[in-house]
Parts: structure tokens; C-alpha cells; sequence
């Protein structure tokens, strides 16, 4: 029986010792935690008892992490999922999102950052909706972004952005009120290997902030937290 007053998580990954180390650790830290060893028991625990947040691995046997994904919300089920990857490629990650995942974190990690992921998706989470990351539209405001068609306008004129630019803007808006660091950000438009500094996200910043007129001492939009990186100012709505 799950304690109700805790939030369930399910834990998903054929690894053994990930699943036994990472779940006690999660237990500890004020979760109620089931065990799935791969997405196709993942589907089963899912459908007898929904878990508040599904922290799933990507590279499985039988149903992986991404198709696991695609079947939980191909059933209209919008339950938050943060996928766990050892995959470098920007296109892999964003595929995930696009698909319909929450967030992702690569492997190896710290056990720390990945509860402080979960505690902000449980947080931005809106049960029965569909996540922001897998939203086709976002709006802040006046602000409005087309992540199809990767437009972005302000109050009712288009703005031109670099393709990094906008890509930055879209995580951002897709993790609104969460201090993100520079490295997290590198990483996100650069990939895990990267071969430039985080002062690449500095100048990104610095474009979107000139392109939104967005003044970094009183911001509207993106915040500046000291030593660490950035934060969205929400909220974020689906457009």
C-alpha cells in the first residue's frame, strides 16, 4: 500500500544497482518509490496504481525509455516523466521532449540534482496537462513562442533570434521559475560534450535580453541569480 501523504515515483531501469542505491536514496528524501525493470512493466504499474512522477531510463530492454513515453501519452495520460539518458546528441534529447517527456538528465548524476529536477516538474506540473515541453505553444505575457515553428513574438510582433537564441528561450519558458545553472544550459544547447564555455550562454542571454527589451537590473522575463545561471520568470501557460 503507497503512503498517501508521500508522493509516488516510479523508478524504471534494468540496472539493478541504480534501481536498489537510487531508490532508497528517494525513500529517504520523502518519496514513496516503486520499482519497474523496464518500460513494459513500467506500462503495467502505471495502469494499476498512476504514480505522481515517473523517473524512467531510456536505454532498456523490450520497451525503452522513449517508446515508454510515446505509449503513456498516446493514452492520454499526461502523468510527469523525467527520463535518464547516457545519450550526447542534442537531437536525441529534444526528440524525448518532443515526444512528450517532462525533462531529462544524463548520465552519471548526482543523486541531489536529480531530486531537485523532480521537486521542480512536480512543482510546474498541472494534472491532466499536457507539459510544457510538449506543448506546441508557450505564452508569458505578451511573449509568445511557436515551438513548432520555432517563431517567437511580442506583443503581436514577430522578434528575430539566432536558432541558439531561440533554442535557449524555449528551454527556458520550458522551465519557468527554476534557477537553471550555465552549465545545465551549455548543456542543453550544446549538448553533454562540449567544447566552448559558459560564457556562450552569456551571449545568448544577452541577445534574447536586447531583442525582448528586457533590462537585466528590473527583468520581465530573465532573471540573473548570482554565481549560479538564470531563471524564467513565470508563469508559463500553454498558448
Amino acid at each position: 500500500m503507497t503512503d498517501a501523504t508521500r508522493p509516488a515515483l516510479l523508478l524504471v531501469d534494468d540496472d539493478a544497482a541504480i534501481t536498489d542505491g537510487l531508490g532508497a536514496f528517494l525513500e529517504r528524501s520523502g518519496y514513496a518509490v516503486r520499482v519497474a525493470s523496464d518500460g513494459r512493466q513500467a506500462l503495467t504499474a502505471v495502469a494499476e496504481q498512476r504514480p505522481d512522477l515517473v523517473v524512467c531510463d531510456i536505454v532498456m530492454p523490450h520497451v525503452d525509455g522513449r517508446e515508454f513515453v510515446r505509449r503513456v501519452r498516446a493514452g492520454g495520460d499526461w502523468v510527469p516523466i523525467i527520463l535518464l539518458t547516457q545519450l550526447g546528441e542534442p537531437y536525441e534529447r529534444s526528440a524525448a521532449l518532443d515526444e512528450g517527456a517532462d525533462d531529462y538528465l544524463g548520465k552519471p548524476f548526482d543523486p541531489q540534482e536529480l531530486l531537485s529536477r523532480i521537486r521542480a516538474v512536480l512543482r510546474r506540473s498541472v494534472p491532466g496537462q499536457r507539459p510544457l515541453a510538449a506543448s506546441d505553444r508557450l505564452q508569458a505575457g505578451e511573449l509568445v513562442l511557436d515551438r513548432t515553428a520555432r517563431r517567437v513574438h511580442l506583443d503581436g510582433r514577430e522578434l528575430v533570434l539566432t536558432p541558439k537564441a531561440t533554442t535557449l528561450l524555449d528551454y527556458l519558458m520550458t522551465h519557468p521559475d527554476e534557477v537553471l545553472p550555465r552549465e545545465r544550459l551549455l548543456a542543453a544547447l550544446w549538448g553533454f560534450e562540449f567544447a566552448t564555455s559558459t560564457r556562450a550562454v552569456d551571449h545568448r542571454i544577452a541577445e534574447l535580453r536586447r531583442v525582448l527589451g528586457d533590462d537585466s537590473s528590473d527583468p520581465r522575463y530573465i532573471e540573473t541569480v548570482q554565481s549560479i545561471g538564470y531563471r524564467f520568470r513565470g508563469p508559463v501557460s500553454v498558448g
